[in-house]
């Protein structure tokens, strides 16, 4: 790949993860804080994000696939994003508020996929090509976290002008990428097709079918941390709070490169499993940690964000890619991604916001101790699930019979 289209690629990534950066670690505090909204209002806000990440796949399938040149689909959801992005400030209640923000997820959650799409039409080794490119998005990520923290927009709507503006620009750059053209343009799409139906097969596989159940599982305690988080550590105190989670994102860096190494010596089992524990682990150092002596807990909580998605999410993708016959793998992906951001994150959601809402004490006090022990516990059972139900060696020799 020639240097100039591998920086092209990159920016876009960049801004693509950007965007999504700029409101949606600080999203919860935002609406606790400055509109007042419960928990339970809270995670139903965050549900969105959930609908639109089952709905997005269906969306990529029938439009850019099919229609229309993905850097110009790409391009057109970012612009009307931003105008949505503009929109959201002028909304105070849940009523208003959160159905304003479905339409904006359903912009914005197929964009990842775009840019995936747009990135792996111009590779000839997208195993070797694609990373350093990826990685750019996580760099996007950290940059806006540590902006939104400097600029003090946590609470504030600025968050989303800002992430308007971005997305504005992005929208307009986008439409200079390479062209990327729909490569089913002229071929019928069968409802079988598009919902990628015959991946379920695969789910007579023991093994794969536990890996699919314990990723919706684990994401409902995971939507505690991604919901929380923020409005947790702000109403403890700590300084710039948005800035100081980034670190998570530089510990998923770290451990995306040094995975190699680890799962030749661990196997997939282990890794996953070590995933889920790091959960474990993570929300056990938030229940009882503060900002005074023991702000180690906080940050150790933050830093095992690198083990808890690498491990877990990055390794199951891995095993999928690797197990699934070639011309189901898409769908297999489709599947997990449907199941984890989608189906897992949507209850884990709800969930979360039902338990903050049952052990808030006021507006602006929480029982936090409570709070984090309860997906704590609920890792620990997935954990003990996914341990004594996973095969590694018995997958791995039935999954091509089993997906045939």
């Amino acid at each position: 790949m020639r240097p100039a289209l591998q920086v092209r690629l990159s920016v876009m990534m960049f801004f693509n993860y950007f965007i999504w950066g700029s409101w949606y670690v600080t999203l919860g505090t935002y609406l606790g804080t400055t509109l007042k909204f419960s928990g339970p209002e809270i995670g139903t806000a965050f549900s969105m994000v959930s609908v639109a990440a089952m709905i997005s796949p269906f969306f990529v399938g029938m439009i850019a696939d099919r229609f229309f040149a993905t850097e110009k689909v790409l391009g057109t959801l970012h612009i009307i994003g931003a105008l949505l992005l503009l929109a959201l400030t002028q909304f105070d209640n849940p009523a208003s508020f959160t159905p304003v923000l479905l339409l904006y997820t359903l912009c914005y959650m197929p964009s990842i996929a775009l840019c995936n799409s747009i990135c792996f039409h111009q590779m000839q080794n997208p195993g070797k090509q694609f990373p350093p490119i990826r990685v750019l998005g996580t760099v996007g990520w950290i940059a806006v976290g540590l902006m939104i923290g400097f600029l003090r927009f946590e609470a504030s709507p600025d968050q989303f002008v800002l992430g308007a503006v971005v997305s504005l620009v992005t929208g307009v750059y986008c439409f200079f990428l390479p062209h990327t053209p729909p490569k089913l343009k002229g071929n019928a799409a069968s409802i079988r097709d598009i919902l990628g139906l015959d991946a379920l097969k695969l789910m007579r596989n023991v093994s794969f079918a536990v890996l699919v159940v314990s990723s919706v599982l684990v994401c409902i305690p995971l939507s505690f941390y991604y919901v929380f988080t923020n409005p947790f550590l702000n109403e403890l105190g700590m300084e710039n709070a948005a800035g100081k989670m980034t670190i998570g994102q530089m510990s998923e860096l770290f451990f995306m490169l040094v995975m190699p190494f680890f799962f030749v010596r661990l196997g997939v089992k282990k890794m996953i499993a070590l995933g889920m524990a790091a959960w474990v682990l993570r929300y056990i150092l938030f229940a009882f940690g503060d900002t005074g002596p023991l702000i180690w807990m906080l940050y150790g909580g933050i830093v095992l964000h690198g083990i808890c998605y690498d491990f877990f999410f990055v390794t199951g993708q891995i095993f999928v890619d690797r197990r699934a016959p070639e011309h189901l793998r898409s769908s297999a992906q489709g599947m997990i991604t449907f199941a984890t951001y989608g189906l897992g994150m949507f209850i884990g959601s709800m969930v979360s916001g039902q338990v903050v809402g049952a052990y808030t004490i006021n507006e602006n006090t929480h029982q936090w101790q409570s709070i984090w022990l309860v997906p704590a516990v609920a890792s620990a059972v997935v954990f003990v699930f996914f341990m004594v139900l996973f095969r590694e060696k018995k997958a791995e020799k039935e999954m091509a019979a089993t997906a045939a």
